[in-house]
């Protein structure tokens, strides 16, 4: 099971923190099922950019993002080469570190 290193973030995680999460589920569901309740207003479709991840370390590990997740990530705040949806990404067992971006386009946060 890959251990999921989440950096510091002022709303969803201060002090930042670590996570085991299952091979096979996607980031955001490993995030949610570890109470770090990430937006996804699209309820993980692949049709926003709320749950936009910048992966810090085991990037290379993760399988190419898919058209239509590239044509939205173009959509997305602070985009940067490391840039992903963390509803597409699908966890194999290399650990990862990632930051959760300040802002997102949604201008009126979703509770889930």
């Amino acid at each position: 099971m890959p251990i999921i290193t989440i950096l510091p973030h002022p709303q969803y995680c201060p002090e930042g923190r670590q996570i085991e999460a299952l091979s096979g589920t996607t980031l955001c569901e490993a995030l949610l099922d570890h109470d770090l309740d990430i937006e996804h207003a699209c309820d993980m479709s692949c049709a926003c950019t709320t749950c936009h991840v910048l992966v810090r370390k085991g990037f290379e590990t993760l399988g190419q993002a898919s058209e239509d997740e590239e044509d939205l990530l173009d959509k997305a705040w602070g985009l940067e080469p490391q840039s992903r949806l963390s509803c597409q990404v699908q966890l194999g067992q290399a650990d990862l570190t990632i930051e959760i971006p300040r802002y997102t386009i949604n201008h009126a946060r979703e509770q889930h």
